[in-house]
């Protein structure tokens, strides 16, 4: 024993160290009563009193409880065992398979250093229309996925694990940071069934767990990502939904710990924390980890310093835009807000570039005519102008799009489109080739060259 509980709280719990005990950082402590055992993480260190966090519910806990050493770090298996298994935050499977462990390794050991990192990375074509033509990704991205609550998020992130997966057969790592427990079970069942869970690692800390749990599911599922890439020299696909939960977690055992926070209540630790997560989503010559992280917009409101931290660390941004979605757009992607690096002409080739161009041109007049129309009708628009009007509503229903995972939903059959059949399709609306088709036939199809026949 190396010390007794002396208060007890939610979120912090503090311990009084024995004469000759030392303990670390880090440290997982635990407490044994009535045969449950209660496990802390040590956070701070102030002479002989120990402020710990607790990983679950503190209840039946009392004061003068003996304390003693559990492990030296939160750790998770770091094996082939991974794949095809659902883990807790703190690295126990809970798909009700025990697990016989080859080897472990502490969830906050980094790995890598600034020689070993590629930037480098091949472009990853995801099948998504809307992405793969304004926002295309690289290996080794980090991109936000930003949106307030019902405008499909992780609709979108299923979507990618199946299309990327169905094209390069990279494994996966899913870390649902503040899941609802029924949102969690339906992607489980929904993988298992699509015969892609045995591929794939997922890591919960669920929405009625406490703040260490959500605040711990990052960690745990990047160890498991880096475990594919460095062990495995696989590319990985990353998907953390919703990092802002994250930040949310770490801002309430900050506040529990009444540590002084900064404006809107963020811990002054916001930014390194973010950063020990960001930094270490990289990719080397071997393999990769590609990112995309689902970002909750409280109010809906982009300037929230929590959101802007996490973007300044992003390589491109999708945002989903409750407007867009209110058309009957999906997915429902606002291209003016959203970028990617990977738009340039040394990357993507000066036909696509250009074609992003002439595109944003159009639907940006398009934005303008809808107000003069709506004031003195289509009918005084000249004729360039109604050109564009017309071919801007084909642009704007070619780029929604029938998603696998939305089959049951939807009854329609999910669509892969590649590159090469999207710039083609942009390029025959652009130019007039459908001209006389009608624009609801490009309303959630995949590509519509290869059926169409020009009179």
């Amino acid at each position: 024993m190396i010390g007794r509980i002396i208060s007890i709280s939610e979120l912090n719990v503090k311990i009084f160290l024995y004469d000759g005990k030392s303990v670390n950082v880090k440290d997982i402590l635990k407490a044994t009563l009535k045969d449950q055992v209660y496990r802390f993480e040590v956070v701070s260190i102030d002479d002989d009193i120990i402020t710990t966090i607790p990983f679950d519910s503190v209840i039946g806990l009392k004061k003068g409880i003996e304390v003693s050493e559990y492990s030296k770090t939160l750790d998770i298996e770091y094996s082939d065992k991974v794949l095809g298994r659902v883990f807790s935050s703190y690295g126990e499977p809970i798909d009700n398979h025990p697990i016989e462990s080859v080897h472990k390794k502490g969830v906050y050991e980094k790995n890598l250093n600034l020689e070993e990192v590629d930037v480098n990375g091949e472009i990853l074509w995801t099948g998504i229309k809307v992405i793969d033509f304004f926002c295309p990704l690289r290996k080794g991205f980090k991109m936000g996925l930003l949106g307030g609550a019902g405008v499909g998020k992780t609709v979108l992130i299923k979507e990618l694990i199946h299309n990327v997966y169905m094209t390069l057969k990279s494994n996966a790592v899913f870390v649902g940071v503040g899941e609802r427990s029924r949102e969690g079970k339906e992607l489980i069942d929904e993988m298992t069934e699509a015969d892609l869970l045995k591929n794939m690692s997922v890591v919960f800390g669920q929405m009625g767990e406490n703040s260490t749990s959500r605040s711990k599911a990052v960690y745990s599922g990047l160890t498991l990502a880096e475990y594919l890439r460095d062990e495995k020299k696989n590319d990985v696909l990353l998907f953390i939904d919703n990092i802002y939960r994250f930040v949310q977690a770490k801002s309430e055992i900050s506040n529990e710990l009444k540590n002084v926070p900064v404006e809107n209540g963020y811990p002054t630790t916001m930014i390194s924390d973010v950063s020990d997560v960001e930094e270490r989503i990289n990719s080397t010559g071997d393999g990769s980890i590609t990112s995309f992280q689902a970002i909750y917009i409280p109010a809906d409101d982009m300037t929230d310093e929590a959101v802007q931290t996490v973007m300044s660390h992003l390589d491109g941004q999708l945002v989903l835009d409750r407007k867009v979605a209110e058309k009957g757009i999906y997915p429902a992607v606002n291209i003016f807000k959203s970028t990617s690096k990977s738009v340039d002409v040394d990357v993507i080739g000066e036909k696509h570039y250009k074609l992003i161009e002439d595109t944003l041109k159009y639907l940006t007049r398009y934005d303008e005519l809808e107000e003069i129309i709506a004031v003195l009708g289509i009918e005084e628009l000249s004729e360039e102008d109604k050109n564009i009007f017309y071919r801007s509503r084909k642009l704007r229903n070619y780029f929604t799009q029938p998603m696998f995972v939305a089959e049951n939903y939807t009854n329609i059959p999910g669509k892969f489109v590649k590159i090469e059949d999207i710039l083609i399709d942009v390029e025959n609306i652009l130019t007039g080739v459908y001209d006389k088709e009608d624009e609801s036939k490009f309303l959630f199809i995949g590509d519509y060259h290869g059926s169409f026949v020009q009179s």
